[in-house]
This record gives C-alpha cells, structure tokens and sequence, in this order.
C-alpha cells in the first residue's frame, strides 16, 4: 500500500518567489535530484500526460469535487535522450490525502506498453521500486479498461525542498506551468504548442504525514496565501477549453494518435 501523505496548495504571485524562498530556507534542503540552473536556483523540469476516459471522467469527478479520485499519467524529467526513463503513474486521493504509486519504464518502448500491454520494458531493479511490476500491472488494468487516452499535456519546472529537521516535510515551488491538450506519447519530452495555465503565478506545495510544522504555517500567514484547490490537469483543460463541456463518443476517441 502507497503511504498517504497531507498536501495543500497555493498560488503565489511570480514577484513574492524570492522573498518567499529566502524565508524558507532557514528550515529547508534542497531536493537531492536537483541541479542549479544558470541563475544558481536549484529546480529541474516535469513532463506529464494525463490520460482520461473516452467521458471524461477524472475530469468530471474534480470538477463534482468528489472526495475519492485518481489521476492516470505518465510522467518524465528532463530532456530527452536514447534509453531515458519514464514512470507510470497512479495519484490517489482521499479527501486532502494524497499517494502515488509509480513504475519506471523505457520511454522508447511507450508505443508497446500502453496499446499492447507489453510489460518488458518495465524496469524492476530501480531502488525503491521493488514492486514496480505489480504497480504497472495495476495501471494497465485500468487503462485498458476504462479506455484511457492522453488528454493532457502538463509542463512546469520545479523547485523541491525538503525539511532540514523532518524529512517527511517536501516543500515545491511549480513555476511556468504550460500545457498543450490532446498530446501525442513523443511529445511528453518534446512539445511546441504549449500555453501557459497561470502566468502571472506559480503553485505552493506543501506535503507532510501528520500536521504541518509551526513554521510553515506562520510562512503561509505572513505571506497572506489561501489555500486552494488547484489540479493542473483539470485546470489545465479549462485553460484551452473555456468552460465548454468535454465529451467524446468511445469511438472517436481511439482516433487519437499515440505515437
């Protein structure tokens, strides 16, 4: 069973980022998988392609806010190159509780995996994904099921930091969020017609397993931040499709290209 973990999120203005790393890093680390862009700030770069029902359904049920949901997608770091790794992904979410479970695989291979359900190129010897194969075969139960498709592509660079005394604490900043609707699987590390979801503003995460520390809730308080409930997928989608309700017959929907 994935560990369940507390999230919540903000939007913060762009011209409040660096008042607001300065005042986090007395209590924070950067992230281990960071590395420092040409302006010293460490961050790296997210690639997802979230998949749907021919009904849209995930869509559906965040926009009804139920309190059970999952989120199917891929997700890959990075530029792309021969051999790289993505990961199959399920994000579960209970209320304001969140858990993923993950499983790394060859990009190159996507075409086999997710339309014939070839499962070789899942890469089981990865520290930390023991039972990446069980976890796989749990994704494709449900996408060749429910017939899932790519709806969404999300992009964004993120800063990550987790706590210098609690290390359960992990603290993201998701700057220039970009999306592109309809994605093919090669564009997940290679996109041109991405539109900004919020420019004006990057996303606040804060994840933890018990409460909040103190100091992240005094931060949160001088900052003056409200708490919201932000899905980059779905929001994403409203970005391109103006409020205009998404519906696509089975049929159609296998149009859509994969590769």
């Amino acid at each position: 069973m994935a560990k369940y973990r507390y999230e919540r999120k903000y939007y913060v203005p762009n011209d409040r980022l660096k008042a607001l790393r300065k005042r986090l890093l007395p209590f924070v680390v950067a992230d281990a998988f960071t590395g420092a862009n040409e302006e010293g700030v460490n961050e790296y770069k997210v690639q997802s392609i979230y998949f749907d029902t021919p009904f849209m359904d995930y869509y559906e049920e965040k926009k009804e806010g139920l309190e059970l949901r999952n989120k199917f997608r891929i997700r890959g770091y990075g530029k792309y190159f021969q051999g790289i790794t993505a990961f199959l992904e399920i994000k579960h979410k209970t209320g304001n509780r969140i858990s993923k479970t993950r499983s790394p695989y060859q990009f190159d291979h996507s075409y086999d995996l997710l339309l014939k359900g070839n499962v070789d190129c899942i890469l089981t010897d990865v520290s930390g994904h023991e039972k990446a194969l069980e976890s796989a075969n749990k994704y494709l139960y449900r996408h060749f099921r429910n017939s899932l498709r790519p709806v969404n592509l999300v992009v964004y660079e993120r800063e990550a930091y987790v706590g210098l005394f609690d290390k359960d604490i992990r603290i993201t900043f998701d700057k220039n969020i970009r999306t592109a609707i309809y994605p093919k699987i090669q564009e997940l590390f290679d996109c041109h017609r991405l539109k900004y979801l919020n420019p004006l503003y990057f996303v606040l995460e804060v994840k933890y397993s018990n409460e909040p520390p103190i100091w992240v809730l005094d931060i949160i308080e001088e900052f003056s931040l409200s708490l919201k409930a932000i899905s980059k997928y779905a929001d994403g989608l409203d970005t391109h499709i103006g409020g205009k309700k998404l519906r696509f017959s089975p049929t159609g929907f296998t149009n859509l290209n994969y590769i």
